[in-house]
């Protein structure tokens, strides 16, 4: 069950993500590696100030971080564990897959300090390129680590209102936003608009009647979600 709906889940993400690497200056240096590939220095963490947000092209999205001094960063991400013991050392060990999965469909995360190695995964980290794509002047760097320092710990999630992004741009920008829940509204939109996704529904409902009958179960969607794209568009 929980592989099928880490299947569905990294779907939306592939169908909803756009890349923000048009916006966004070159990686400071390196390659980037592959997403299983085992942790390993990317950037050399003395070339960071504290305050500096970071951020690592993960497969399907990207991820967001606080970087607090001596080698570690604040992030924020989905974890069921919280919820479920006050054990700290069992919190602070990496998170799984299928923690991560069931933190996003709870709607629970916390924010963890963990190091630059593990919070990069092999991957090239960006230095503070949200700068450019937000256009706002961050706040002084002691004051963002700061706000991150105030957040760590177990708090409510959403996929698309409250994620690592909206984390780190409240901390560093004072108002929280997120680029990629920006992009995905307007895919859905461009979604919506067009009016072949009211055909394929359409299709798609009357496959299902013919494949698994004609009941209220197989009408109803058949016909409300065409008529509400077509509403919409």
């Amino acid at each position: 069950m929980l592989d099928t709906l880490t299947f569905l889940l990294e779907r939306l993400f592939l169908l909803a993500h756009i890349k923000l690497s048009s916006r966004l200056p070159p990686p400071l240096s390196g390659r980037c590696d592959r997403d299983d590939a085992p942790p390993q220095p990317a950037t050399p963490p003395h070339r960071f100030q504290r305050g500096d947000l970071l951020e690592v092209p993960r497969t399907l999205f990207t991820h967001f971080g606080i970087y607090l001094g001596e080698n570690r960063v604040a992030h924020m991400i989905p974890d069921i564990l919280p919820v479920l013991t006050a054990e700290r050392r069992q919190i602070q060990e990496m998170v799984t897959n299928t923690r991560l999965l069931l933190g996003v469909l709870s709607k629970r995360a916390s924010v963890r300090v963990d190091l630059v190695e593990d919070f990069a995964y092999g991957a090239v980290i960006r230095l503070n390129a949200m700068d450019l794509a937000v256009l706002r002047i961050p706040l002084p760097g002691e004051e963002v680590a700061q706000r991150a320092e105030l957040m760590l710990g177990s708090l409510s999630y959403s996929l698309l209102w409250n994620n690592c992004e909206h984390f780190v741009t409240h901390c560093r920008y004072g108002s929280a936003l997120s680029l990629q829940t920006d992009q995905f509204c307007e895919w859905l939109k461009l979604l919506i608009l067009d009016q072949r996704s009211v055909l394929l529904t359409a299709l798609l409902g009357l496959l299902s009647m013919v494949c698994l009958g004609i009941s209220f179960s197989t009408a109803l969607p058949t016909l409300l979600i065409p008529f509400t794209l077509w509403m919409a568009s």
